[in-house]
């Protein structure tokens, strides 16, 4: 009998203690996307028209060197930014942490192709993270007004990230077709903002900072 009740109760333990978990993070998830949902805004909106630059958010790379869908449509939105009237800077901020593996480049060449200039193309090599691309983006490149471009699903974590920063963002959605897998994407976000909103009250270093690069200068100073 007393074991039968000690099982009760590690069991009705266990259960609070997982409700409390699901009960934050669906908290924490409320709070970030209603903090923000005003900063999503149209293509054709004017607020960014002297933005910094338009901050593209990197995302996978096939074996081949070519953009995942995804990235593609990111890069496709923040290619039609430009020239649609808004020539900033394009910033290609993600993973370039092995010679095997580099975003940045498949972005700046596909954004080059595209007819984009490569000296208002600058790339961010140690975008390893939503959370370091948003600090680099101030500390290294000295942005204070961007433009995001991701997926909407994205967008609210990156939004709220900027602005705990001190970033002036608004974030335009590069959702232009259906992404395979995209359900399993969301449930990894719940998590991820949670993540983030942890980093934004802790706000700790990125994993490599560096010398300041100015955004009003030439993008082909970050070539490599």
């Amino acid at each position: 009998m007393k074991r039968t009740n000690r099982l009760r109760r590690i069991l009705k333990t266990l259960f609070l203690l997982f409700l409390t978990a699901v009960l934050g993070v669906g908290a924490v998830n409320l709070h970030i996307c209603y903090a923000v949902h005003d900063r999503i805004v149209p293509p054709e909106s004017a607020y960014y028209t002297d933005a910094d630059c338009i901050l593209i958010l990197g995302a996978g790379v096939r074996a081949d060197g070519s953009p995942s869908h995804m990235l593609e449509d990111r890069l496709l939105t923040g290619i039609g930014l430009c020239r649609n009237g808004m020539m900033r800077p394009l910033l290609m901020s993600g993973d370039h942490g092995s010679k095997e593996y580099d975003e940045v480049n498949c972005m700046k060449n596909y954004a080059a192709a595209a007819g984009i200039p490569e000296e208002k193309i600058f790339m961010d090599h140690a975008g390893f993270s939503t959370y370091e691309s948003l600090y680099r983006a101030k500390d290294v490149f000295g942005a204070e007004k961007i433009v995001i471009v991701t997926q909407e699903y994205h967008l609210y974590r990156a939004l709220y990230v900027a602005e705990a920063l001190g970033l002036d963002a608004v974030g335009v959605s590069a959702d232009l077709r259906t992404y395979y897998g995209q359900s399993m994407r969301e449930t990894r976000e719940l998590a991820a903002r949670v993540k983030d909103w942890l980093y934004t009250i802790l706000k700790p270093l990125p994993t490599y900072l560096g010398d300041p690069i100015d955004l009003t200068g030439d993008g082909r100073v970050t070539n490599g």
